[in-house]
């Protein structure tokens, strides 16, 4: 493996992978595009709107999904706390072929992260979504582990409620998600899973950083609100979140 901190020495590329944090996203990419003029760019970010950002500087985008999570411990140095899959396929608008989607799933795959190729990749992407705004900044409001806000009963049911409505939201657009977020979200509460596992969130808050609510909670608002569904406790959250970043 090659890495530069200078985006000018970056080679033509077949693929790019774009994991930054999605308030990144715009100059990430236009600071990289260049290697990416004959390759496909795909996103595995949190949130909604990265592959929007990606499409203004590149041709072809995938869209992708990713569970696997962990924290920064020092430079160079990563804590993998969770396991899991990566599902990608094309970016409608802008889409990748079907063909150079796969090829870059079989590659992830070989390297030891298992990824899959679909023709609809909104499902997965809305599904963790739905889970990420309906757990990280509970999280990181109340400074509690994922499995720590699970088994507290009230803030379970508050996490369901958020649920609903980004199911709401996800079914106004005609999204079939893959899989039950609930389901997702009671799995990851297990001992062995990520009970002990701070949201990226939390650990935003912890360093003060700016979160990524705009993009979560923030996207179930926006496309709540274009669709005429309501996300009352969206809209809680994320003014909460703001107010908290606000008191930095």
């Amino acid at each position: 493996m090659q890495a530069t901190a200078d985006a000018g020495e970056l080679p033509p590329c077949d693929f790019g992978i774009v994991a930054t944090k999605a308030m990144h996203t715009e100059s990430a990419i236009a600071a990289t595009a260049h290697a990416f003029a004959d390759g496909s760019v795909a996103s595995v970010q949190n949130g909604i709107g990265n592959e929007e950002a990606i499409a203004g500087h590149v041709e072809r985008v995938i869209r992708g999904t990713t569970f696997p999570a962990g924290r920064l411990l020092e430079p160079g140095h990563v804590q993998w706390d969770v396991k899991g899959d990566t599902t990608i396929g094309p970016f409608e608008p802008s889409p990748a072929p079907a063909a150079e989607i796969e090829r870059l799933a079989e590659a992830c795959t070989r390297a030891g992260l298992p990824t899959s190729a679909v023709a609809d990749a909104r499902g997965p992407q809305w599904r963790k979504l739905i889970f990420n705004a309906a757990t990280n900044p509970v999280g990181a409001l109340t400074g509690l582990t994922h499995g720590r806000v699970c088994e507290n009963a009230g803030l379970r049911s508050l996490v369901s409620g958020l649920v609903d409505e980004g199911k709401a939201v996800a079914g106004a657009q005609g999204i079939e998600l893959d899989a039950d977020p609930e389901d997702l979200i009671d799995h990851a509460a297990r001992p062995d899973v990520a009970y002990d596992h701070k949201a990226s969130m939390l650990q935003d808050v912890e360093a003060r950083r700016q979160t990524e609510i705009d993009y979560l909670n923030g996207g179930i608002v926006r496309f709540g609100g274009e669709h005429s569904v309501p996300a009352p406790l969206n809209e809680a959250i994320l003014a909460l979140v703001k107010g908290l970043e606000a008191s930095w």
